[in-house]
């Protein structure tokens, strides 16, 4: 059975919320864990809004913590899917920060997860092709590929001379 494609809008996830004492270190800015938990929360709503189905943290891929995130902060982290594989979902988290004086929204940090979709006995289940319309969707759709191949070769489960997408950034055509 074929599953009808989606586009990375359709499980676009957006959270909101306050930097509070309880979830800051000495220096009064965000635990590092904390953040991780709510990318790993809005990118879990993301994957299974795409896959329609259960969904569990495969890999913590990337995380940039580019910026402190200080105590009162308002911080919204987005996440959507930027490619799905057979049964994985590779999902891109982008975290704001709000000025508390102008209002302007400030890049804090960025985050990209790997996601199983699995059935209600565990085993992972295929998921629908992903169609990025932006120019950035498709700047990450692209990538996703290279980050897939070359995880896999650092994990000894691909041949490098296998991995297609990783050559051709390092071979003239």
């Amino acid at each position: 059975m074929s599953l009808p494609p989606k586009t990375p809008s359709e499980s676009r996830t957006t959270m909101t919320d306050m930097v509070l004492p309880s979830e800051t270190n000495p220096l009064n800015n965000l635990f590092g864990g904390e953040l991780l938990a709510r990318m790993d929360r809005a990118a879990s709503i993301a994957a299974r809004r795409h896959s329609r189905r259960i969904t569990v943290t495969a890999s913590v891929n990337h995380v940039a913590f580019n910026r402190p995130v200080p105590l009162g902060s308002v911080v919204t982290v987005e996440a959507a899917v930027s490619r799905a594989f057979n049964t994985s979902m590779e999902v891109y988290i982008d975290v704001w920060m709000e000025d508390r004086v102008s209002g302007a929204r400030l890049k804090a940090n960025e985050a990209i997860y790997t996601f199983v979709a699995v059935d209600e006995s565990g085993a992972p289940t295929v998921v629908p092709e992903l169609l990025p319309e932006t120019d950035l969707e498709k700047s990450r759709y692209d990538a996703a590929l290279r980050r897939k191949q070359l995880s896999l070769v650092l994990a000894g489960r691909m041949n490098p001379s296998d991995a297609t997408e990783l050559k051709a950034l390092f071979m003239a055509p």
